[in-house]
């Protein structure tokens, strides 16, 4: 207190700068706890997950360093509201009962926030390999299957009171600091100026100067992700939901560009109908060895990563049904999902398009009446369907289906599941209720094409007891291979004895794989994914050693049954693709795009960013020690083929002309 009267004694010119500002303590010591915690979480994050990616020792120091930088930056827009609130309290207000309690309960709830943040950053890195991203902000908008996905699958409640004791622990540890702080040295009117004005100039320059990925400096991605400071990647992916692309990607002069991609994609085939005017549509002509007007039906296998699969040379055995029917159908051996979210592998499967950077179109706004695989099978005579275990209106999916030539069938329509947890209802009950729709469906006489979207191989990863090797809670990811394993095998069995099932053809495929991990840009193991075609009495067994992309099942299928038909579809017929040309396949993660051919991969970036590597697959199962990449110098025709690929796409969509 002697100290309290000597500096209101003084004259505020003549007090030390610290003094001057005294008013802002309590916000100094939370900085120094932000910074000291951002150390601790990266040393965490490094021991988890950095060292199995190949960030040595030596690296995590400098990663620390300029993560420090980072989390200084971030803190300056996270305190912003606290620095006003300080500035223009007065000292009567900190003085009353209640301004003390407002001070003690603010340095509560930010302990209590910046350890939340914290944990909840390190259970989204074991789950993403990554920091906070669009996929974070994509949770963010579909709150329920989040929030009780995170309640079975986490202790919520035994954490957050975890979390609420270490911060009162912190609190305590800061108490005498507090009691002793000058609450009465408030700011003068000038200095109270100087401050607001410093602070508004600073957030302004360093939203314009100072992108998230500014100190992205390394060439492995888990160590720029070691880097990166959380809530700013959030809040970046948040502002570039819907980004422009000729913004912030690499562009080109449109006309060119068009000329190139329709080169690359004249060698699968086809009549352009009208290219000069920019139209991609190409026209087939029907085949005559085709199979004919059969059933089509795709299951989609949610997360189900070829590593988990014994017939991609994955070793613990978990898929013995799908290895059955491996054998029994064409097994593509080098398959690839385009992204890692559902809404990337049924926008590959249902219109063939792009990846394009950086939400699915699924979810974009004009997504209704485009080209879709849908439309051309209900222009054959198809029924054509969308049938998925959760409630549609997750990730847009009702009304991008239901206004793209698919009837819709959810989880609302599953009236008496026998088990279902927050995502929807268990792998058999959707199946059971697809065999009942395909069953109507072969009453009217009509051929039908559905898609089949399943939901169980996810967190919380809980299913129906009595299942041998599948334990109803705790299994993980293991169980959930297993289970979904189990559920096709029981499906297709079902399936044998339906009168429709001699004329269909089924195409077996993962949505994406498990998870994307490991130190590339691109982690192209994370992509690898099952894809199986089969039709008893029509396909012989065989292994298709062409690589093959999502966006190529409706364009190989149309080419199997042999159908005339015209789309503007960017994906190719891999069956009839010809011998010794390379497979251009696209790729999405976060905001990065790629395009590989051959042995180049070629990823696009933000702020224009474009480099190229060299990919080597090497013999083994799927996983990170089955690729190897290395520096190639960069390849300017692939640069701009790749350009070509993601500009189109998005231009056509941006313009509704993907008819």
């Amino acid at each position: 207190m002697a100290q309290d009267h000597v500096l209101a004694s003084v004259a505020p010119h003549r007090l030390p700068l610290a003094a001057r500002f005294a008013v802002l303590q309590p916000l100094w010591m939370l900085f120094a706890l932000y910074l000291g915690i951002g150390v601790l979480l990266r040393l965490l994050l490094w021991l988890r997950f950095g060292i199995e990616a190949h960030v040595h020792a030596e690296q995590w120091i400098v990663i620390t360093l300029l993560g420090v930088v980072n989390d200084g930056v971030e803190a300056i827009y996270l305190f912003a509201p606290l620095v006003l609130y300080f500035a223009f309290t007065t000292t009567a207000w900190h003085r009353r009962p209640l301004g003390r309690a407002m001070l003690w309960s603010v340095l509560a709830l930010t302990l209590y926030g910046m350890l939340l943040i914290t944990a909840m950053e390190y259970f989204f890195f074991e789950e993403f390999d990554s920091r906070f991203n669009l996929v974070a902000v994509d949770y963010l908008i579909y709150p329920t299957e989040v929030l009780g996905d995170i309640r079975s699958e986490y202790p919520v409640t035994s954490l957050s009171l975890a979390l609420a004791l270490m911060a009162l622990v912190l609190l305590g540890l800061l108490r005498h600091r507090v009691r002793a702080w000058p609450a009465h040295v408030a700011l003068t009117g000038r200095r109270r100026a100087a401050l607001v004005a410093g602070l508004v100039i600073a957030v302004l320059l360093l939203a314009i100067g100072w992108p998230a990925d500014r100190l992205a400096i390394f060439h492995n991605r888990v160590a720029n992700e070691l880097v990166d400071n959380g809530a700013a990647n959030f809040f970046a992916a948040f502002r570039t939901n819907h980004i422009d692309y000729h913004a912030f990607y690499r562009s080109g002069d449109p006309a060119g560009l068009r000329r190139q991609l329709a080169a690359d994609l004249q060698r699968g085939g086809g009549e352009f109908v009208d290219l000069p005017a920019g139209d991609l549509t190409r026209r087939f002509a029907a085949r005559a060895d085709g199979l004919g007007k059969l059933n089509v039906v795709l299951i989609s296998e949610e997360s189900l990563g070829a590593e988990y699969v014994s017939a991609y040379g994955a070793p613990h055995h978990l898929t013995p049904e799908f290895d059955r029917l491996a054998e029994s159908g064409l097994l593509f051996t080098h398959a690839y999902s385009t992204g890692t979210r559902t809404v990337r592998g049924l926008e590959a499967f249902s219109a063939s398009f792009p990846p394009i950077p950086s939400e699915s179109i699924i979810k974009r706004d004009g997504n209704q009446d485009i080209a879709t695989w849908g439309k051309v099978m209900r222009g054959l005579g198809y029924h054509t369907s969308f049938l998925y275990g959760g409630f549609g209106a997750f990730d847009n999916m009702n009304t991008y289906f239901g206004g793209n030539g698919f009837a819709l069938s959810d989880r609302s329509d599953i009236l008496h599941p026998k088990f279902a947890n927050i995502w929807g209802v268990s792998d058999q009950d959707l199946f059971a209720h697809a065999l009942d729709y395909f069953d109507a469906c072969a009453r009217q006489g009509q051929p039908f094409f559905s898609m089949v979207m399943t939901t169980s191989n996810h967190k919380p990863f809980t299913f129906p007891s009595g299942i041998a090797g599948v334990k109803p809670k705790g299994g993980g990811r293991e169980a959930g291979a297993r289970y979904a394993d189990f559920a096709l095998g029981e499906f297709m069995r079902e399936a044998r004895r339906h009168p429709w099932f001699d004329n269909t053809v089924f195409i077996i495929a993962a949505d994406h794989g498990a998870r994307a991990y490991g130190r590339a840009e691109i982690p192209l193991y994370s992509y690898e994914i099952p894809l199986l075609i089969l039709s008893p009495g029509h396909l012989h067994p065989r292994h298709v050693d062409t690589p093959a992309s999502q966006i190529d099942v409706a364009p190989t299928v149309l080419g199997l049954l042999g159908l005339p038909y015209q789309a503007p579809f960017f994906g190719q017929d891999v069956l009839h693709w010809p011998a010794g040309e390379p497979r251009t396949l696209l790729f999405n993660h976060n905001h990065d795009v790629a395009l590989l051919q051959g042995d180049r991969l070629c990823i696009l970036g933000l702020h224009g960013s474009a480099s190229c590597e060299r990919y080597e697959r090497q013999s083994g199962p799927p996983g990170p020690a089955t690729t190897r990449f290395g520096s190639a110098d960069d390849d300017p025709r692939l640069i701009d083929l790749a350009t070509a690929y993601y500009q189109t796409a998005y231009d056509l969509f941006q313009a509704h002309r993907y008819r």
